[in-house]
């Protein structure tokens, strides 16, 4: 028989928050400036200093390494995300809400491991009580490690006393699925509320 699970460990963006980090620059700049920004092709660009900052870069540090490859004017559009970066939350992923509040009414622990920052979670929290339902979180940035390595997964475990095979860690990235499931954790990659829902129900976590 398989280990009856009793802990679900989420990951926030793209599981638990619907996170549209060009909304910090909306109506700041032309359209333009912000697809450039944004440009996923730019190795030294928003997506390789996120990560930093999630790695636990201070803003300080990714402003000044930034202006390196891209110059004080562009950097000063990377301040002003920063400086609205709460404007990226732009809600819950639909349905997550209340299945947070159904897995707390049948008895599951429930806990967060993200790749994030520390005000990022902290900002999330203040907006959506729903998140209150969680009763710990492991932020990448705080910890200096971020997902895959198996390093914060097995700090997530010790840090809330869970078991691998009791646990099933939900994340939107196939990557760091497989990293826990390298660890015992299971895991199940992230599509809509409805169909981790109905997987849950698979596992017997909900009825």
């Amino acid at each position: 028989m398989q280990p009856k699970i009793t802990n679900v460990m989420f990951d926030f963006c793209g599981v638990l928050l619907d996170w549209r980090p060009d909304l910090a620059l909306e109506g700041e700049y032309p359209q333009g400036v912000v697809d450039m920004f944004f440009d996923p092709h730019d190795p030294w660009g928003f997506d390789y200093y996120d990560q930093l900052c999630d790695a636990g870069w201070s803003e300080s540090r990714i402003l000044s390494d930034y202006e390196k490859h891209h110059g004080p004017a562009v950097a000063w559009v990377f301040q002003v995300y920063f400086n609205h970066f709460e404007r990226a939350f732009h809600g819950l992923i639909p349905g997550m809400g209340e299945l947070l509040h159904d897995l707390r009414s049948a008895g599951i622990g429930m806990w967060g491991l993200t790749n994030f920052t520390k005000s990022s979670v902290d900002e999330a929290c203040r907006r959506f009580s729903e998140l209150a339902l969680l009763s710990g979180i492991v932020v990448s940035a705080e910890e200096h490690l971020i997902k895959p390595d198996p390093r914060i997964y097995q700090l997530a475990l010790k840090r809330f006393s869970l078991q691998a095979e009791h646990t099933v860690f939900i994340d939107d990235r196939q990557t760091n699925v497989e990293a826990a499931q390298h660890l015992g954790i299971h895991g199940i990659c992230f599509t809509d509320a409805d169909e981790l829902r109905e997987s849950l129900k698979t596992m017997d976590i909900l009825s």
